[in-house]
């Protein structure tokens, strides 16, 4: 189930980027053609509910965030597309990654087949990059339609916000958000070109204003450890001890 008012998100994205809803569903229909039979929603929901968790993305505060995934090792990670080659470079292995499959496809392959879960969206850009899920063990997919299939939609835009409201959707108790800064920097993790930028900074802004929307509606304990968002408790790295169960 969507959450509520999130068809009228859409429908407002696709007006704002001037995207096409047939493109989404070309490639929804492809994800969902490519997907095995197993469900992993159950694998999702044990590692999420009522659990503490990270959600990780490739802002410019990553780096800072390393020695913290390193401390609390146990605490689940949900990892946003193009931070995973990072976190993987520096030791750490994602729990969830949340991609649209433009992030390292060497690194993906290379943990594909690990325990590692893979919940891969399909829009309307990235139907070129689907065969790629063939090479992940545990995966499931989403759009940003109305589901169909195997296809869920938890809610969300890009990688990192949709992190959060998956994380939201399968009762996390607590999200603390690393690396996910929303300013008008772009880390150099996130691998974008100069071209791109201003697209990127537009899609950062939505994702910000979803995730305050999100806020309002949750029962998840929501915290930053990066730039203020509304409805997110700000927390420095140092207080983390005080709130991770």
């Amino acid at each position: 189930m969507m959450i509520s008012g999130w068809n009228s998100r859409y429908s407002k994205i696709l007006k704002e980027f001037n995207y096409e809803k047939k493109d989404d569903l070309d490639s929804a229909k492809m994800l969902d053609s490519l997907l095995g039979d197993e469900i992993n929603l159950e694998k999702i929901c044990g590692l999420i509910k009522n659990q503490t968790v990270f959600i990780v993305g490739a802002g410019p505060s990553l780096s800072y965030a390393i020695p913290i995934l390193h401390q609390f090792k146990k605490t689940i990670k949900i990892v946003a597309d193009s931070a995973v080659k990072y976190l993987i470079e520096n030791g750490i292995t994602p729990d969830i990654i949340v991609t649209d499959l433009d992030g390292d496809k060497e690194t993906f392959r290379k943990i594909g087949k690990s325990k590692t879960i893979f919940v891969v969206h399909a829009h309307g850009d990235n139907i070129s990059k689907l065969n790629l899920i063939k090479n992940f063990k545990n995966c499931i997919g989403t759009t940003q339609t109305k589901p169909f299939g195997k296809l869920q939609n938890f809610g969300g835009f890009t990688d990192g916000d949709r992190a959060v409201f998956l994380a939201s959707y399968f009762k996390a108790k607590k999200i603390i958000l690393l690396g996910m800064d929303f300013g008008k920097r772009i880390g150099k993790f996130s691998n974008t070109k100069p071209s791109e930028r201003t697209i990127k900074l537009k899609k950062l802004k939505k994702a910000k204003s979803l995730l305050e929307w999100l806020a309002i509606k949750t029962k998840s304990e929501l915290f930053t450890t990066s730039s203020p968002i509304l409805g997110f408790k700000k927390i420095p790295f140092q207080n983390l001890d005080s709130i991770i169960t």
